[in-house]
C-alpha cells in the first residue's frame, strides 16, 4: 500500500480533493498499522506533510514516471535497495532517517547514476513516539532535498513491542546512468590509483560512543552526507573512472578485497597516506579494533589510471565532500585478489576479509 496522498492534488477523472487528516495520539498503536481511519491519521500528518511532491501526490498504490525525462540523463537505469537499523537511532552528525536517503543516493551514485526518486518503506514498533518518527521523517525529507532527490512512495508496518526496536527504514532509490560511463570493479587494472574523499571510521566511532555502553568521551560525529554531488565533479573530469564504491559496512578494508577479487589484481595500501583522526586510533587501540574496517557513510573509493589520479583528486579537493580527498594506494598485478598495507615501518600485512561484524547494527 503506498504510504502516500495528498489533499492538494486534482484527480483528472473524477476531479476530486482529498482533504488531509492530523494524528492526535501521542504514540504509535498497532491501530496505525490496521488500515484504517488511524492509519490514515498516522500517513497524512506525518509522511503526507512531509514529503509531498507531484509525483507522491498522485495518490496511487505506485509511482509513475515520465521515461522521457529520465532519459534526459542518460540510457540505463540504476537500481537500488537497502534496509537501515541503526542503534540508537539519533547520534552525533546525524540520525536513522537522514542515514537512510544518504545511504541509497550513495549506493546510486558510485554506479555513476544521478539519482531521481526513492520509496521509503517503515517498520514501526508498538509505542514508538510519534514526535521521534516525525524527527525521523523531517530529516528524510531535509536530507533528500540537499540530495536532489524525491522521495515518491512507500510503505508502512506496525509490529507488536518488542518485535522491533522502535523503527526500522527501508529504502529503494532509481537513478539514471550517463551515457559512456561505465563504472565497475571488473574495470580495474594494475597501474591505478586508489583515492578516497577523506577521514575514515568517523561513524563507526560516532554509533559506538553514541550507545553509551563505554566510559569514552569523544567530540567525533559521523561523515553522513550525500556524495552524488562528488561524483558528478569526478566524472565531469574524468568519464573514465574505471570503479567506485562508497565504503560503508566493513570499510575501505572490505571495498579493496572486493575490488581485487573482482577483477583479480593486488592492491597495495600505504598506512601513512590514510586519513585517520587521532580519536578514531585511539577508541580502535582501546577496544582492539582496525580502523580501516570500520564503517563509513560518507566516504567513497575511486580507482582511476594513475594518468588521471592528480586531475581527479584536485577535482575532488574543490568539492566539499572532497576536501580532504588523497592517494591511499596503488593496484598491482599480483598476488591475484590480495590486498597489502604497507606500514609506517616499511613492513607489509595483509588486509583480508572480515570474518564477522566489528561493529553490529552500525547502520
Amino acid at each position: 500500500m503506498n504510504i502516500f496522498s495528498t489533499d492538494s492534488v486534482q484527480n483528472p477523472f473524477f476531479q476530486t480533493t482529498r482533504r488531509r487528516r492530523h494524528i492526535q495520539d501521542t504514540h504509535i498503536t498497532l491501530a496505525h498499522g490496521s488500515g484504517g481511519k488511524a492509519m490514515r491519521d498516522l500517513i497524512d500528518s506525518i509522511f503526507v506533510n512531509t514529503f509531498d511532491n507531484p509525483i507522491l501526490s498522485q495518490l496511487e498504490d505506485q509511482a509513475t514516471f515520465n521515461l522521457a525525462i529520465l532519459l534526459q540523463y542518460g540510457d540505463r537505469l540504476a537500481f537500488s535497495t537497502d534496509s537501515y537499523v541503526v542503534d540508537p537511532l539519533f547520534f552525533p552528525g546525524g540520525d536513522i532517517g537522514e542515514l537512510a536517503v544518504n545511504g541509497t543516493v550513495n549506493d546510486l551514485a558510485v554506479s555513476g547514476a544521478k539519482p531521481l526518486y526513492l520509496s521509503c518503506s517503515v517498520i514501526l514498533e508498538e509505542g514508538l513516539a510519534v514526535e521521534m518518527l516525525q524527527r525521523v521523517a523531517e530529516s528524510m525529507q531535509s536530507a533528500a532535498k540537499k540530495a536532489g532527490v524525491q522521495i515518491v512512495t512507500g510503505d508502512t508496518k506496525v509490529v507488536h513491542r518488542g518485535a522491533v526496536d522502535k523503527l526500522f527504514i527501508n529504502t529503494t532509490g532509481i537513478g539514471v546512468i550517463p551515457t559512456g560511463v561505465n563504472i565497475s570493479a571488473h574495470n580495474i587494472q594494475p597501474g591505478d590509483a586508489i583515492i578516497i574523499n577523506g577521514e575514515l571510521g568517523n561513524h563507526g566511532t560516532a554509533i559506538l560512543i553514541a550507545r553509551g555502553e563505554l566510559a569514552l568521551e569523544t567530540h567525533i560525529e559521523s561523515d553522513c552526507q550525500p556524495l552524488n554531488g562528488l561524483v558528478e565533479t569526478i566524472l565531469n573530469v574524468c568519464p573514465q573512472v574505471h570503479a567506485m564504491r562508497d565504503a560503508t559496512r566493513g570499510g575501505l578494508a572490505t571495498v579493496l578485497n572486493e575490488f581485487a577479487q573482482s577483477s583479480q589484481v593486488g592492491i597495495r595500501l600505504h598506512e601513512q597516506s590514510i586519513p585517520i583522526r587521532e580519536e578514531v586510533k585511539g577508541v580502535c587501540e582501546i577496544l582492539g579494533l582496525d580502523p580501516l574496517y570500520l564503517a563509513n557513510e560518507g566516504k567513497l573509493v575511486v580507482v582511476v589510471e594513475s594518468k588521471n589520479a592528480e586531475t581527479v583528486l584536485s577535482a575532488m579537493k574543490s568539492h566539499p565532500a572532497g576536501k580532504d580527498a588523497c592517494i591511499v594506494g596503488e593496484v598491482i598485478p599480483s598476488p591475484a585478489g590480495i590486498v597489502f598495507l604497507q606500514t609506517t615501518f616499511g613492513t607489509e600485512r595483509i588486509i583480508d576479509m572480515l570474518v564477522g561484524e566489528q561493529l553490529p547494527r552500525i547502520c
